[in-house]
């Protein structure tokens, strides 16, 4: 399960946050005792691959480095990286999926030292490296979390220590880029300090690492407490735990603030992240976890102030999973702006409610609370998709700035810098 997953990662995640590496070891239970002894076995000449490999009638399976693995062949067929079928330079396919025959199988199939030759009826052979069907394969990619991260309360992250990249040193060097995008990927928090406390520095420093996505809001947004949209982010109110934007089709990605001037008292900003909640639900109540990962809710954005006019919907269950390995990698947690809940089923509703309840109740514990004062100068960027933000009531007069970025282009950056993304 995706929480024992991230459980197992998280001691050596805090190690790479230091710079140390990542180690981790596999241990599978015997392969043999998994098949009748009838089977037919096609071992390897060397010993040192361990690889044993059956061509059944509809697939093929492959043993190797202690992993079990299992093929359609016209997957086999469609993913060929001959120069006819795949084009390198560009790293698209050239061949046809269309075309292939459903139920092709190999005439021949064949391993020479640690490269299997599969050979088709139309004469065609495709080559794969062991090593390169191991990685590609189904069974090791479900083992595998998509994205490492460190979960956590005040405490842990507090814990850490996770310190603030320099202004300069985040647009100047790739040094000071990539320590910040491996925070913001570990944590999903991070923050940049001594900017000049401009909206124009705010949007340089964005600029950086993503494209800007505009919005209804516009491309820049800059607000104080006038109420000159219709949103309770523009009050000098409080604001519950959530993240933005439920009511777009895709949620943005990253959120950006930048308080730039603050003539009064209260105002922190809350930080809760959504993923640690997700998994004490998922310890405590796995059946709640599944449900809310599964109802599609509506969000919706009704606005009609000045000559602003908007009507925004957007649907999706509370959490996103990756349905191969059950790694979550989306909430959308909002009950400011949760529509009318008529995609539920009666019988459905009420434990909805209830795992609705669980979920917010570990988001609301004191201990997960984050607070922190913005002030000019600190840039604080937040995952929209993971870490929920809020705010406690303020007076006097505030000024913040900020942007919504490309969650693609962010994670893009980070995959150049070399960082797993």
């Amino acid at each position: 399960m995706w929480c024992h997953k991230l459980s197992h990662l998280q001691s050596s995640l805090q190690n790479l946050a230091k710079g140390r590496d990542i180690c981790q070891a596999l241990h599978l239970s015997n392969f043999k005792s998994l098949f009748p002894l009838s089977i037919h076995w096609y071992h390897t000449a060397s010993k040192s691959l361990k690889c044993t490999w059956h061509q059944h009638e509809d697939h093929f399976e492959l043993q190797y480095a202690n992993t079990v693995m299992r093929f359609d062949y016209i997957w086999l067929r469609d993913h060929c990286r001959s120069a006819s079928c795949y084009n390198s330079k560009t790293h698209q396919r050239n061949l046809d999926t269309a075309s292939v025959d459903l139920c092709i199988k190999p005439k021949t199939i064949r391993l020479d030292e640690s490269t299997l030759f599969f050979t088709w009826p139309d004469g065609h052979v495709t080559r794969y490296d062991l090593d390169w069907l191991m990685k590609n394969s189904y069974e090791e990619q479900k083992q595998k979390v998509i994205q490492p991260r460190i979960l956590w309360n005040a405490e842990i992250y507090q814990q850490a220590q996770v310190p603030a990249v320099d202004f300069h040193c985040f647009l100047e060097t790739n040094e000071g880029l990539k320590k910040f995008l491996q925070n913001f990927l570990l944590y999903g928090i991070a923050f940049v300090e001594n900017v000049p406390p401009t909206q124009e520095h705010t949007e340089k420093l964005a600029e950086r690492i993503s494209l800007i996505r505009e919005t209804i809001y516009g491309r820049m947004w800059y607000f104080t407490s006038d109420f000159s949209r219709g949103d309770t982010a523009y009050t000098k109110l409080a604001l519950d735990r959530h993240t933005d934007t439920t009511y777009f089709q895709e949620p943005c990605g990253i959120q950006v603030f930048h308080c730039l001037k603050h003539e009064g008292t209260g105002g922190k900003t809350l930080l809760v992240d959504g993923f640690y909640a997700a998994q004490q639900v998922l310890q405590k109540a796995p059946e709640e976890f599944e449900l809310l990962s599964k109802v599609p809710l509506k969000h919706e954005y009704i606005e009609n102030i000045g000559e602003c006019h908007n009507h925004m919907i957007g649907v999706g269950p509370v959490l996103n999973i990756y349905p191969w390995n059950k790694e979550l990698y989306l909430i959308r947690y909002n009950n400011y702006d949760r529509a009318i809940i008529n995609t539920v089923p009666y019988d459905v509703v009420h434990r909805w409610y209830t795992a609705h309840r669980t979920l917010t109740t570990e988001l609301r514990r004191p201990e997960n609370e984050l607070w922190v004062k913005l002030k000019p100068g600190k840039v604080l960027f937040i995952d929209n998709w993971r870490v929920l933000h809020g705010r406690e009531s303020f007076t006097g007069y505030r000024q913040l700035c900020g942007c919504y970025l490309t969650r693609d282009d962010i994670l893009n950056t980070a995959r150049l810098l070399g960082l797993h993304a």
